[in-house]
């Protein structure tokens, strides 16, 4: 007798709990917890409306997913190891050893399917805001009539201490403000953190907060209800003027003993409470890791439905590419991260020798609109400080709700929120991202930093107001130590340049890096 479909859809939650339950008590380590209870609702994104290719995770026109909670790492590899990426059984098996592709917390460029690296909280809401501004600017440049090749959507889990940290709020504030109505975040309020419940320090009213940023919020929905899940996805897609955060209450380690308590968070159920919890949602309790077939074959459909809808894209392309063919070779070679062919001849001549002597920012400026002229992938913008940084490109318009094809950034006095974004810009791919503020306050960008260099990402940052001129506005602007910090990144190749030739060369480096 073939299995019901409700039947089928609570044996691959279940199946997506326990690979992340036992991987976590193999590991001796990890985060069970937050797996368990949010299944149902990664389930239901990924099995009802993902649109992703296994078998090419870098297909440019899927939808991007971000797992902004990060410790619940298993969720997400059990998740590309059942949907068919190239993430075997063997290395769940592995998860948190060395040298395995599941590592701790997941990492871009590490394991396929991860679309950045998340794990610091709140980093992965922000830069999913950097992603959805990449996605609607290029829409906005190279989509014509008939010709929808730029279209998907930014989708994130958020976990309560996401939305604690400010660089979260700082994001949703312009995300908000720039209408991004292709996110769809799912946030997944547990009430519950590592020291208690979150009664202790969040007593907020989230979704209020989240509709003063402009933002439209669903729910509360049972993070148990498929059906009411379904719905509220569908609802969010359908709003395309703002963003949608869907709060969905859920239980953390669900169906242990110890389930919404702090206990299941951060360490392994331990081998009783994980018996437990099988008997109680009826899984054979030998073997670990066990995959029914009907789980797989079921999941596994995302291989064959994704080969489909890229190959229904790549038809797209083609007629796109006929029909525009300039455009479409543009295209083309922004997302594969390609300079034009002579973007930087004459770079050498624009100050000649003798020259009158000028301040590097300004030098700075007139490089980048020279360059913006050539590198139509440039794009970028200042913590409320362009006039200042000289990081606004001439005639290109401003990127708003209104104006998407615009491509200077306004972050506002947000430089962790602006380092992110940038971050998530550059992850989506078409655009090589500048950023823009004051030496000293690179603190305030610092862990969005540290994320691009883990990732690899190219990423400019601008900084300026670096000299002993600054003494007059006292220590606090005063970069002291700002160089030195900066340059113990590693992976973050930091140039200082003495005059204006110099600093054209920081900017041909930083290009070509």
């Amino acid at each position: 007798m073939s299995m019901s479909r409700a039947d089928l859809d609570q044996l691959c939650i279940n199946t997506l709990r326990f690979l992340s339950a036992d991987a976590v008590e193999k590991a001796k380590s990890g985060h069970p917890g937050a797996p368990m209870g949010m299944a149902p609702m990664a389930y239901v994104l990924w099995d009802r409306f993902l649109k992703h290719n296994p078998a090419n995770p870098a297909w440019p026109d899927r939808d991007r997913f971000i797992l902004s909670a990060g410790h619940a790492s298993m969720l997400l590899y059990s998740l590309l190891y059942l949907t068919g990426y190239d993430l075997p059984l063997e290395e769940l098996i592995n998860f948190r050893q060395w040298g395995s592709k599941t590592p701790g917390h997941p990492e871009y460029g590490k394991t396929p399917g991860v679309e950045m690296t998340t794990g610091p909280l709140g980093q992965g809401f922000a830069s999913g805001v950097g992603m959805a501004v990449a996605e609607r600017h290029l829409g906005a440049v190279f989509n014509r009539p008939g010709h929808k090749i730029i279209d998907h959507y930014t989708y994130a889990i958020v976990s309560d201490g996401d939305l604690q940290e400010g660089v979260s709020a700082e994001a949703a504030s312009l995300a908000g403000t720039l209408g991004l109505g292709k996110i769809i975040y799912l946030y997944d309020d547990n009430g519950i953190q590592i020291e208690g419940s979150t009664d202790l320090v969040f007593l907020e009213d989230v979704g209020a907060r989240f509709r003063a940023y402009g933002w439209q919020v669903l729910g509360p929905v049972d993070g148990n209800d498929l059906e009411a899940l379904e719905a509220a996805i569908h609802r969010a897609r359908a709003e395309t003027r703002c963003p949608s955060l869907v709060i969905c209450t859920t239980i953390i380690g669900y169906g242990s003993p110890n389930e919404n308590t702090a206990k299941v968070h951060g360490e392994p159920l331990g081998e009783d409470n994980l018996r437990a919890a099988k008997e109680k949602l009826g899984w054979p309790l030998e073997p670990n890791f066990y995959v029914p077939d009907e789980a797989l074959e079921h999941m596994r459909r995302a291989v064959e439905c994704g080969r489909r809808v890229e190959q229904e894209w790549c038809l797209k392309l083609e007629a796109y590419a006929e029909a525009y063919p300039q455009l479409s070779a543009q295209l083309e070679s922004q997302l594969n991260g390609e300079l034009p062919p002579g973007w930087d001849e004459g770079l050498d001549e624009l100050f000649p020798v003798g020259s009158k002597p000028m301040a590097t920012r300004n030098a700075s400026g007139k490089v980048l609109n020279f360059l913006a002229a050539r590198i139509p992938a440039l794009m970028g913008g200042s913590a409320d400080l362009a006039p200042s940084n000289k990081t606004i490109i001439d005639d290109a318009g401003d990127f708003s709700a209104d104006n998407p094809a615009g491509r200077n950034l306004h972050f506002g006095v947000r430089e962790h929120a602006m380092g992110a974004i940038a971050n998530g810009l550059a992850l989506h791919g078409g655009i090589i991202p500048y950023t823009g503020t004051f030496l000293v306050f690179s603190d305030y960008m610092r862990p969005a930093i540290r994320l691009a260099s883990l990732m690899g990402l190219r990423v400019i940052y601008v900084f300026t107001h670096d000299s002993i001129g600054l003494g007059e506005d006292g220590p606090t602007h005063q970069p002291v130590e700002h160089l030195a910090a900066l340059r113990c990144i590693p992976n973050v190749t930091v140039i200082r340049p003495a005059d204006a030739t110099e600093t054209a060369e920081a900017w041909r480096c930083a290009l070509l890096n």
